[in-house]
């Protein structure tokens, strides 16, 4: 007698399967739809859309800084969309000229203004919340290094908050990043906020341009690439606004890009030390870190992942050890459980995605979620990676942006603002399509 294998177990996977390669599919087409697009229009729907969100922000963020930022840049947005839905009904000599005088137009109102603008407000009335909470939790953990203390200072125990912050929100009180993301706020620091220019806000946009700069002279896009990553990095909402307010994963994406484009260069070493530096500052950089050992070859093509594990957990373990080391509690307390919503203090981070709303529903799926969120994409990753190996770093990156888009969905405190990083993966992986000789 032979006994057959039960129904659910045997087709789950094929299931999981399935759902991934649907996923695929759906990503595919909405390439195949963008690129159908013209540029020109593409440019006037995407500042239109644009326009519409920054006035949208400015009636209703509850945030002092967004409604701001709205303010100012919904009459740019508005001005680039009309301009660019005019210049895609005439021929144009040189067309990226006109997009790049778009681009600048809205780097210029969307970013630039409103950042000079709300950075001087905040230094001339610090009693107002020009800024995000991210600048003021960066400059603080900045100001307690420059005076020899520990960044992590706040934790739950005993029914209360110990150390709890004066003057601020309770949420404010955890530095949910590691010791390296305080650079940000060493100039603040050093010049005690007497001026705008020190702002942390200003430091990460200044880093943002000169690394997406860098990355791009590395990769070598088409003009058509170098605007596309341009726009979502500085001038859309998707940076601008982040920019602008004081969100901090620009810089972090900022990092993995010239990681991305070392990586392209087959630099492995500095490829592990841009990535290396992302991964010990903030937890969200560390899917691309796996994902770029995975795809990091040297100039004869060989698989470097010994020199490259090396190097990135190097920058972790030097920067990050010795202040776990220090206070193991509470260094978890800050990195771990505030940032997952286990420290018994809300984050005004958490938005209502399905992951939210779930854990909302039963809070014991908070506990739960990700960790099995993680095990069901390992797997379906392991079938799916197993028969095309090795991959590429297109490859890569395309399936970086679905898994992290997964994993935002799905997480208990998940903040709406992370889905920069699937698509900015999106387009990175879309960029490194091409064939690339050029190796130094």
């Amino acid at each position: 007698m032979t006994f057959s294998q039960p129904r659910s177990a045997a087709t789950s996977p094929l299931v999981l399967s399935a759902l991934g390669e649907r996923a695929r599919g759906v990503l595919v087409s909405l390439d195949g739809w963008w690129g159908s697009r013209s540029d020109l229009r593409g440019d006037a729907l995407l500042y239109g859309l644009s326009a519409i969100f920054a006035a949208s922000t400015y009636v209703v963020s509850a945030t002092i800084a967004e409604s701001h930022w709205g303010a100012m840049a919904a009459a740019p947005y508005a001005i680039a969309a009309l301009w660019a839905w005019w210049a895609s009904h005439r021929s144009w000599a040189d067309l990226q000229s006109i997009r790049l005088a778009l681009v600048l137009l809205v780097v210029v109102g969307a970013l630039i203004v409103p950042l000079a603008t709300l950075s001087s407000w905040r230094s001339e009335q610090p009693a107002n919340n020009f800024a995000q909470p991210e600048v003021m939790v960066i400059e603080r953990g900045a100001n307690f290094l420059y005076h020899g203390h520990d960044p992590y200072q706040s934790f739950w125990a005993n029914g209360h908050l110990v150390n709890e912050q004066g003057g601020v929100p309770a949420y404010e009180s955890f530095y949910p990043y590691f010791p390296l993301m305080s650079v940000f706020g060493a100039p603040a620091a050093l010049d005690h906020h007497r001026t705008g220019f020190t702002d942390a806000r200003v430091i990460m946009s200044l880093v943002t341009a000169l690394l997406v700069g860098w990355a791009l002279w590395l990769l070598r896009p088409t003009r058509r690439h170098v605007l596309r990553v341009t726009q979502l990095m500085l001038a859309l909402p998707t940076g601008a606004l982040f920019l602008a307010t004081g969100g901090d994963d620009l810089p972090i994406l900022a990092l993995l890009l010239l990681g991305v484009a070392f990586v392209r260069r087959r630099r492995v070493s500095a490829a592990a030390l841009s990535i290396g530096i992302a991964a010990a500052m903030k937890l969200t950089a560390w899917p691309m870190a796996l994902g770029a050992l995975a795809v990091s070859r040297d100039a004869q093509g060989r698989w470097r992942w010994g020199r490259f594990v090396l190097i990135t957990a190097s920058v972790v373990v030097v920067s990050v050890v010795p202040f776990v080391l220090l206070g193991p509690r509470v260094f978890v307390a800050n990195v771990i459980d505030f940032p997952l919503g286990l420290a018994h203090v809300p984050s005004p981070a958490a938005s209502d995605l399905p992951g939210h709303l779930l854990t909302m529903l039963w809070a014991p799926l908070g506990k739960v979620l990700t960790p099995l969120t993680l095990l069901v994409l390992g797997f379906v990753l392991t079938r799916h990676i197993r028969p095309r190996w090795p991959i590429d770093l297109s490859t890569m990156l395309g399936l970086l942006a679905l898994i992290s888009a997964v994993i935002i969905a799905t997480a208990a405190n998940s903040r709406s603002g992370y889905v920069i990083y699937p698509m900015n993966f999106w387009l990175w992986s879309h960029i490194t399509r091409t064939r690339f000789d050029a190796v130094p």
